[in-house]
C-alpha cells in the first residue's frame, strides 16, 4: 500500500493501534513512512490493560480472543489477525468485574474464534466454559453471550454451559457457510454437515429453548444447483432465527481468490432466494410472540420518542413504551406487534424487575 499510494504516510495493523498516538508523533519528527503490521496481540492486550475503562453502557463487548487458525480458503482473518492468542484468563474477570461496577448489566465476549479460547496459567488449562461459569458467578450480572464461534470447536464442556450457566442467553451464533459437504470440503470449513446437525442437537438437549442464527456464503466456486439446494434445505430445516448472507467475494491472498467463480447472476438468484426464506423465519419467529410476554434487558430511551429499546434474551430488539423503566432494568414486555427485525410492546410496570 505504501509503494502504490504515495499519499499514503503510515500503515498500521489491527494489532498495533494501541501504538497509533507514538508512531504519528515519531511520524512528525522524522517525516518517514511507517508500517507497523506485525502480529503483536500480547503487547497489544498489556497495553489495553493498562487503560481503565470508564464505560459505562448496559452491554459491554469484551475481547478476550483474536486471531484464527483455521485457514478457512476465502478467509483473510489468519493473514491480517495472525495466529488464535487468548487473553489472560485473571485479566478479563478484572475487567468484566469493572465494567459491571461501572453499571454493565450484560457481557458479550468477543474473538475471532471465541470459542477456541484457551489459556494455560501454570499447569491448568483455562478454556471459555471456565470463563463462562466464573462470569456467571457475578451477582449484578444479568445476561452472557458469545460471539462468533467455529463448529469445530463447540466442545462438551462449553455446550454444557447452556444447561448449568442460568445468565448465559439460550442463543448462539453458529457460522455453517453451506449446506453442501462438497462445498464445506472446498472451503476448508473441517466440518461436515453432520457434524454441524450432531452440535445443534447436543445443544438443544442442554437447552430446549435455545435459538441459532448462521453465517451463509452463497456462490463460492465450485457450488452447482445440488449443493444449493442442501443449503436451503438445511435453512428450512433449522430455522434459524436471524442470519447473515452474503455472495462469495473473492479475498486476494486467499486460496479461494484463484478459483474461478460461478455466474454472478446465478449466484445472484440464489442470494435472492436464500434471503427470502431466511427473513420468512425471522418474520414467523417474530410473529409468534405477539400476544405473548417476553423479557427484555433496557438498553436505553428513544431519542425525541417516548419510547424504549431493548433486547430479549435471544438478542432480538424490542421498542415498547413505560412509564417507569430505566436502562439496565431487567422487565416484563407484552408484544403487540412485529415486523421483520423488531418486537413492539408495552411494559407491564406494576410487575417489572430492578436490576
Amino acid at each position: 500500500m505504501l509503494k502504490r499510494e504515495p499519499y499514503i504516510d503510515m500503515v498500521i495493523g489491527p494489532q498495533s493501534y494501541h501504538k497509533i498516538n507514538d508512531k504519528i508523533l515519531n511520524y512528525k519528527k522524522i517525516k518517514e513512512k511507517i508500517s507497523e503490521t506485525e502480529f503483536d496481540t500480547v503487547s497489544k492486550f498489556d497495553e489495553l490493560q493498562k487503560i481503565k475503562s470508564t464505560n459505562n453502557k448496559i452491554s459491554t463487548f469484551l475481547t478476550i480472543q483474536e486471531g484464527c487458525d483455521k485457514f478457512c480458503h476465502f478467509c483473510v482473518v489468519p493473514y491480517t489477525r495472525g495466529p488464535e492468542y487468548s487473553r489472560p484468563f485473571k485479566q478479563i474477570l478484572e475487567e468484566a468485574k469493572n465494567q459491571i461496577k461501572l453499571g454493565s448489566k450484560e457481557i458479550i465476549l468477543l474473538g475471532q474464534n471465541v470459542n477456541a479460547y484457551s489459556f494455560i496459567d501454570g499447569k491448568k488449562e483455562y478454556r471459555l466454559s471456565h470463563l463462562l461459569k466464573e462470569l456467571n458467578k457475578i451477582e449484578n450480572l444479568n445476561r452472557l453471550s458469545f460471539t462468533t464461534s467455529h463448529p469445530k470447536d463447540m466442545t462438551e464442556d462449553l455446550i454444557e454451559c447452556f444447561n448449568e450457566c442460568s445468565k448465559l442467553i439460550p442463543f448462539l451464533h453458529l457460522p455453517v457457510q453451506s449446506g453442501s459437504n462438497k462445498i464445506l470440503k472446498l472451503m476448508n470449513r473441517k466440518h461436515n454437515i453432520e457434524f454441524y446437525y450432531s452440535i445443534v442437537e447436543k445443544l438443544k438437549k442442554a437447552n430446549p429453548n435455545i435459538s441459532f442464527s448462521s453465517d451463509f456464503i452463497i456462490g463460492y466456486p465450485g457450488e452447482e444447483e445440488q449443493d444449493f439446494e442442501k443449503t436451503l434445505n438445511l435453512i428450512k430445516d433449522l430455522k434459524f432465527i436471524n442470519s447473515y448472507s452474503f455472495i462469495f467475494s473473492p479475498r486476494p491472498g486467499t486460496p479461494a481468490a484463484k478459483i474461478k467463480k460461478i455466474n454472478e447472476q446465478k449466484a445472484k438468484e440464489r442470494l435472492n432466494i436464500v434471503q427470502k426464506e431466511l427473513f420468512s423465519h425471522q418474520l414467523k419467529n417474530n410473529k409468534s410472540l405477539e400476544g405473548k410476554e417476553v423479557e427484555v434487558l433496557v438498553e436505553n430511551k428513544m431519542k425525541n420518542q417516548n419510547s424504549f429499546f431493548g433486547r430479549t434474551d435471544k438478542t432480538t430488539g424490542v421498542i415498547f413504551s413505560s412509564k417507569s423503566c430505566k436502562p439496565g432494568d431487567l422487565i416484563k414486555v407484552d408484544i403487540n406487534s412485529s415486523n421483520q427485525n423488531n418486537l413492539f410492546g408495552k411494559h407491564r410496570d406494576q410487575n417489572f424487575i430492578a436490576a
